[in-house]
């Protein structure tokens, strides 16, 4: 029989980090069961981890055979690239099997988005009287001030920002490099956290480097970041579905919106395809209708 003991931890980050419904987690393992459901049937292998790119394309023609609808067929390709990508980020494997899976096109859905107003509600909300406030605050405007992926902000390193320069270096998928420019208002509160808060912090061995810390001096988990922005959210009185995301979201919205390159705000997420940053020029319909009014002839 195949092993698979990675259910249950991948069921919390979907339910923390992902802020899946309920009704999109079941649907998400029961794929991963069916998927090895499959495997077992094939007497193959014993591990989930020695799944191939092949294997994987058998099971979806399989399920196709079943007369499966290309918008559950998506959702099929989604769970296995959420559960593999899991996996390669919790480094259990150091390939992906489904990076070369495609799913059929299907219209993209919008993400959340938080207003100026509702993003400064939200720094608001943390009490920087209080342990862990002031990091806490500096997270939010370094989320957003840069557009960063929550796995890339617990591993920023002190090495990696330039302060007198305006950039941090960001290691993002697949141990990609980027510069990043730091907006004024994040690298002022982060030069405040790191040479007046941090270096009271207690730091355990082989994490000095790593900018935000935890209690025990280790650098943050993703989970932590996720149950923090949740509680603000919800302090502030903010009722969207919000995760460490929605800054990424805002940050990319808001400068395309104020007028930047397409290319430039690629280059800033880290986007290999300009295709996935393009979802950023939909997202504010009034925007669209003002760029009509002023530019076009027949306005």
């Amino acid at each position: 029989m195949i092993n698979n003991p990675y259910l249950k931890s991948f069921k919390t980050y979907l339910r923390l980090e992902r802020a899946l419904s309920r009704n999109s987690i079941d649907a998400y393992l029961n794929d991963i069961g069916n998927l090895t459901q499959y495997l077992d049937l094939s007497n193959k292998y014993t591990n989930i981890k020695q799944v191939t790119p092949s294997d994987l394309k058998s099971f979806i023609s399989w399920a196709n055979e079943l007369g499966m609808l290309p918008s559950t067929q998506a959702r099929v390709i989604s769970g296995l690239k959420s559960f593999f990508g899991f996996l390669l980020l919790e480094q259990i494997t150091d390939t992906d099997p489904t990076a070369m899976i495609e799913a059929p096109r299907l219209s993209r859905k919008l993400p959340d988005i938080l207003n100026l107003l509702e993003i400064n509600s939200l720094i608001d909300a943390v009490d920087a009287s209080r342990p862990g406030g002031m990091r806490n605050k500096t997270i939010i405007e370094v989320l957003y001030g840069c557009g960063l992926r929550v796995s890339e902000l617990v591993n920023l390193k002190i090495s990696e920002v330039y302060e007198d320069e305006g950039f941090i270096k960001v290691i993002g998928k697949g141990n990609a490099e980027r510069l990043v420019p730091i907006g004024s208002s994040a690298l002022k509160l982060l030069k405040i956290y790191l040479h007046e808060i941090r270096v009271h912090n207690k730091i355990k061995e082989g994490y000095q480097d790593y900018i935000f810390l935890n209690n025990s001096g280790k650098n943050l988990s993703r989970i932590y970041v996720f149950k923090t922005i949740k509680a603000l959210a919800e302090k502030a009185g903010i009722n969207k579905s919000i995760s460490p995301h929605t800054f990424r979201h805002s940050f990319a919205t808001h400068l395309i919106e104020g007028g930047a390159d397409l290319r430039a705000v690629q280059e800033m997420l880290g986007h290999v395809s300009i295709t996935t940053t393009e979802i950023y020029t939909h997202l504010d319909r009034s925007y669209l209708k003002e760029v009509i009014t002023t530019f076009h002839p027949r306005s």
